[in-house]
Order: C-alpha cells, then structure tokens, then sequence
C-alpha cells in the first residue's frame, strides 16, 4: 500500500508539472538565396490567448520613451529609421520587425535564464526594458556591427510587463542586409553577444548551448543511408529521407534548434528572394503549433486562457526580405501571404504616429473558388 502511494504522489507531481510547463515554440531562421538577397523570418507561438497583434509603421523622427521598473521615465531616443514590424497588445512595443536600412530583430521567450543589469536609478535616463530592445535596435542601427557596439553604452533591465504580470525572459536575434547575423543574451547579469553564422534561434538554453549540442547530430545527412551487407544479406533503407534518421522531431526548443538547422542548411537551390520566401514558409510551417495543453509559450503560466478568438498557437509566420525591404507574412486566420513594401513608404511624411494596420482585412481564410461551370 505504502509503495502504490508512493507511485501515486509521483505520478501525481509529474502531472502537475506537465500541466504547470510551458513548451517555448518560437522559431527564427535566415535564409540566403544565390543572388545574395537576405531573409529573415520566424514563428510566433503563444499558447495562452490572443496578443492582436497588428501591423505597427514608425515614422523616422518618433519620439520613443523607455521603461523601468519605477516606470516610463527610461532612455528617450528617436527613430533614425522608418520602421516596420508586428506589435502586441495595441502597445508601442515591436516584437519583430525590420527597418528601412534592412536591419531585422526579433525577441524570443527565453525562460528561466534571462538575467539582467541590476537596475540603477541614477542611470534611469540610459535604461531601456526588455520589452524596448527591439524599439531601440530598429530605431537606431543599420548593421549589426552598429548593434555590437552599441547595446553595450545601454543598460537593460527587467520590467514587469503588465500583460503577462511577469518580467520579459528575452533574447533577440540580429540580421542586417549583409546577412550577417547576431543572438544578443543577458546571463547572470552580463551581456553576451554571439555570432551567429547559422541564422537559427529559438528559445532556452543559451545560444552556445545549443550551438555545442549540434554537435550530437554530426550523422545527419540529406543524402539517403547506403544499404549494407551483413553476413551476405543486403539490407536498403525501408524509404527515402534515411539520411535525416535521428533527427529530434519533438517540440522542445532544443529539437526545434537542430531540426531549423537541418532544413535551412539543406534547402533547394534559391535563385532570388522571390525563390527564398517559398522556401522560407515551407521550413516555417513544420513548427506550427496547435491550439491546447502545453502547445507554445503562456500555456503554462496563464491558466485563465481565452482561445475565443484564436485558431492556433503559431499566430502569426514573418518573413522580411532584407535585401529589397519587403516584409511578407501569414496568419492563424489566413494562410494567404500578404505583404508590405517599405520602400513605397515615405516615413518622412507619416506625422509623429505610429500608424498600425490590422494583420488582416477579414479574420477569415481567403480562398479562391476554382470550380469550373459546365453548361
């Protein structure tokens, strides 16, 4: 009796942790094509309810002010560049987006590690959130060189984002036009600043974590496995694809890290951006996530979910071309890619408003009706 109460209490603590776990989906990758034109482009999984994110346009000029935990009375700075990119929650806060020099960022849920400068209140007016990093890259950097240098002359701490009633766990890849790409972390306090050559990041552990990690998948392969002969007999592989066996195929942000890896490194030949945007959405889409327990990021800390306007916990797949300046994207609601040119934007003429668009027209699948009429 004593050992099946035992079992039980265990069993019954592993559900509760399942329940109260949160598995952290966000996908970022870039993409190369042949003509040297850049992309970049991720997943936005959160599992708890709908961020009504919108399409945000920043005029070059926009006064931004930044948080800290005593408030709004953070580092001012303004917009160099016009700037485009999706939002949350009607906030003034980018969560991914581009600007008008071709500079890309993205913040990825980055849990339980994120830690960041102990903030100091004499230094309020050179202090930017988490939830700012990605306002102030855009609004101030071009390259990722620029961004090296410069998110060391600002302090970024935690702030308690009323929301999610949590602090913002981040960290952020970098891309800018040349293709060159960073992953910027706070760990124990300390900056971090990787390079990032593979263009891939997704969330938890740190990034040169995962980078050693990939070093358990060296026998992966795209080529098909060769048969063999053992003690006369031949053996075949039982199908195609016997080259990629062992690759991790579940959701952890782990698996998620390799499985990016293998198939933005072994794309089709890519003439042009055109060419990268089909591949970059074929990749994208094997990380969309369903609606459910333990599906993508808040599922586990909000337990008041509203699912009443959602359809899936990957809302919303980007993909900017850094090259030409156009963004593309899709939706929970509509898989049609829509897009922006930032290019035909005058940022100058805007006002000092940030103007925002709906993600789309009709919160509804747009579909083409091919039926052929017989007469």
């Amino acid at each position: 009796m004593k050992k099946s109460i035992k079992i039980s209490s265990v069993l019954g603590l592993s559900l509760i942790l399942l329940v109260h776990s949160t598995i952290f989906a966000c996908t970022g990758i870039r993409l190369v094509a042949e003509d040297g034109s850049i992309r970049y482009g991720r997943t936005m999984e959160w599992g708890a309810f709908d961020l009504f994110s919108k399409v945000a346009i920043v005029p070059k000029g926009y006064a931004f002010s930044s948080l800290t935990p005593e408030g709004n009375n953070g580092k001012k700075f303004e917009a160099k560049y016009g700037i485009v990119g999706l939002d949350m929650l009607g906030k003034d806060l980018i969560i991914d987006g581009m600007n008008d020099a071709g500079l890309s960022v993205g913040i990825f849920y980055f849990p339980n590690l994120a830690k960041y400068t102990e903030y100091d209140p004499s230094q309020a007016e050179n202090t930017i959130s988490s939830q700012d990093v990605v306002n102030y890259i855009l609004a101030q950097y071009a390259t990722v060189d620029e961004v090296k240098e410069g998110i060391q002359n600002v302090a970024v701490v935690g702030v308690i984002e009323e929301a999610i009633g949590i602090e913002v766990d981040g960290h952020w890849m970098v891309t800018d036009a040349s293709g060159e790409s960073i992953v910027i972390e706070f760990v124990d306090g300390q900056l971090h600043i990787h390079d990032a050559p593979l263009g891939v990041i997704t969330n938890a552990p740190s990034y040169d974590w995962h980078m050693m990690n990939l070093r358990n998948y060296l026998n992966l392969d795209f080529n098909s496995a060769p048969s063999k002969t053992i003690s006369g007999v031949e053996f075949k592989p039982t199908g195609m694809g016997s080259g990629m066996l062992g690759l991790p195929g579940d959701m952890t942000p782990t698996s998620r890290f390799v499985r990016a890896v293998a198939w933005t490194q072994t794309t089709r030949p890519m003439e042009n951006s055109e060419e990268s945007l089909y591949e970059m959405f074929r990749i994208l889409d094997n990380f969309n996530l369903s609606l459910g327990a333990d599906r993508a990021e808040g599922t586990g800390i909000f337990f008041g979910k509203d699912h009443s306007t959602m359809r899936s916990a990957t809302i919303w797949t980007t993909s900017f071309d850094l090259t030409n300046k156009v963004f593309n994207y899709h939706t929970q609601d509509n898989r049609r890619v829509q897009q922006i040119n930032l290019s035909d934007i005058d940022f100058t003429t805007m006002g000092n408003e940030i103007k925002r668009l709906p993600l789309d027209i009709d919160r509804s699948q747009d579909i083409l009706d091919r039926t052929p009429q017989f007469n």
